[in-house]
C-alpha cells in the first residue's frame, strides 16, 4: 500500500511546475485529477519538445501526467462550475497555478474553498509571489532562471549567462509543493483543519540558491566569479571542476590539491602551497592542471583516482549512462501505454519506499476520459 492511497488531489495546474507536484502525490498513491477545458485540454498538451506528439498530446505533457485522471469543465459555465465545486467538498487537496486574482473571480480561491471544504489543503503556485511590482508578470522558468541571478553560476568566466538546461525552476517548485502538501496532510491529522500552501517559482529558485545567496550576503555583497574554464561551482576553490582530458573529459570534486597532485605525480608548485591560495589562484591553478590532464586518457587518471580514493568521475552523455551497468541497475525505466496503445518509455518515481521502487504504467489521460466515472462516483449530476 502507498502512503497517500485514499487521498484525493483536484488539479487545476498546467504546464510543468503543477503538474510535477500532482506527479509526485500521484506515485505515492494519491488519486489525482486533472480539471481541463473541454476538447482542448490544458495548455502544456501543445507545448512540445523536439515536436515530439504522443496521440496528438505532446511527448512532455505525457512525462508529468502519467498516474493521473482527467475531468473536462469549463469553468465559465455555471453548471460545470458548480459541479467542481462539489467536487471540491469531496476531495482532500486542490492545486492549481493561475495567476493572481484569477481565481478570485470564478469564486474558487482559498477563501471560497475552505467555506464548501474546511479540510481541505490549497496549494496554489504563482510566478513571483501575489504581491509586488512582478507579481502579475508570466511566470516561466527561463524568465525566473534569469531574474534570479543563476544564469551567473553556469558556464565559464567569458561565457553569457547560461541557464541551466533542464526546467530547474519549474521542478524546485513543484517539489515545494508537494512537500508543502503533504506537511499539511499531517498537521491536518493533529488539528482537522485544512491549510494554504502557496510557492513561487522566483522564491524556490532563490531557495535552490541558498548557498550563493547566503555566501554574497555575508561577504561583503561580492558577486560569484565563474572559473575561467571547467566552472562547476563558482564559489568553491581549485582543483573542483571538470577537465579536458587526451580523449574526453573528467571531473574532479572535493579533494585537497597536493592529494591530487601527488596522485598525478607531480609536485605542488610553491605558489600554489598554501590552502588559502586555492579559491584566490583558482584560474591558475586550474590551467596548471589542464596541461597534465591532457596528456593522459579519461580511463588513465580514473584508474590513479579509484585506487587513491580520489572523488572523480566521466563525464557521460544519455546515450553512454542508459547503456551502463551502473545506470540499469537502478532500473529507473519504466512503461506506461496510452488508451490507444502506444507506449512510452519514462521515468519512474524516484522514491524506494521500504526498499521496493514504485512502478505505474497508467499514461496521462485523454481530456475528458474519466468524466462519467467522475460525475456518478461523486455524484456530480
Amino acid at each position: 500500500m502507498l502512503p497517500l492511497e485514499g487521498i484525493t488531489v483536484v488539479e487545476f495546474a498546467q504546464f510543468m511546475a503543477g503538474p510535477s507536484a500532482g506527479l509526485k502525490l500521484a506515485d505515492l498513491g494519491a488519486r489525482v485529477i486533472k480539471i481541463e477545458r473541454p476538447k482542448v485540454g490544458e495548455s502544456g498538451r501543445q507545448i512540445a519538445i523536439k515536436n515530439l506528439f504522443i496521440d496528438n498530446d505532446s511527448l512532455v505533457f505525457h512525462t508529468i501526467n502519467r498516474n493521473k485522471e482527467s475531468f473536462a469543465a469549463n469553468l465559465k459555465d455555471t453548471d460545470d462550475l458548480d459541479k467542481i465545486k462539489k467536487l471540491l467538498c469531496q476531495v482532500d487537496v486542490m492545486t492549481h497555478n493561475f495567476r493572481p486574482g484569477v481565481m478570485e473571480k470564478i469564486g474558487l480561491d482559498y477563501r471560497s474553498v475552505k467555506k464548501m471544504n474546511s479540510k481541505i489543503i490549497y496549494g496554489d503556485i504563482t510566478g513571483y509571489g501575489k504581491k509586488g511590482p512582478w507579481a502579475k508578470k508570466p511566470g516561466q522558468d527561463l524568465l525566473i532562471q534569469s531574474l534570479s541571478g543563476v544564469t551567473y553560476l553556469t558556464g565559464n568566466k567569458e561565457d553569457n549567462p547560461t541557464p541551466m538546461g533542464i526546467a530547474a525552476s519549474d521542478m524546485f517548485t513543484g517539489g515545494h509543493l508537494a512537500q508543502g502538501i503533504l506537511a499539511a496532510l499531517y498537521q491536518r491529522t493533529k488539528t482537522g483543519e485544512g491549510a494554504m500552501i502557496s510557492v513561487s517559482l522566483l522564491e524556490s529558485t532563490l531557495d535552490m540558491q541558498f548557498e550563493g545567496l547566503t555566501t554574497y550576503l555575508n561577504n561583503d555583497n561580492q558577486l560569484p566569479v565563474r572559473a575561467y574554464q571547467g566552472n562547476a561551482q563558482p564559489l568553491l576553490a581549485a582543483p573542483y571542476g571538470i577537465y579536458k582530458t587526451f580523449d574526453s573529459n573528467i571531473a574532479i570534486s572535493m579533494v585537497d590539491l597536493p592529494v591530487l597532485l601527488q596522485a598525478m605525480d607531480i609536485e605542488t608548485p610553491s605558489e600554489f602551497s598554501e590552502p588559502d591560495s586555492w579559491f584566490e589562484n583558482r584560474d591558475e591553478i586550474m590551467k596548471y592542471l589542464a596541461l597534465v590532464f591532457i596528456k593522459k586518457t579519461t580511463k588513465h587518471w580514473l584508474a590513479i583516482f579509484d585506487e587513491k580514493n580520489i572523488w572523480s568521475a566521466p563525464i557521460y552523455d544519455y546515450h553512454t549512462l542508459l547503456n551502463h551497468p551502473g545506470f540499469t541497475a537502478l532500473k529507473m525505466i519504466q512503461e506506461v501505454k496510452t488508451l490507444h496503445g502506444e507506449v512510452i518509455k519514462t521515468t519512474r518515481c524516484p522514491f524506494r519506499i521500504d526498499g521496493e521502487r514504485i512502478f505505474s504504467c497508467k499514461s496521462a489521460p485523454t481530456v475528458g476520459e474519466d468524466n462519467e466515472k467522475i460525475n456518478e462516483e461523486f455524484n456530480l449530476n
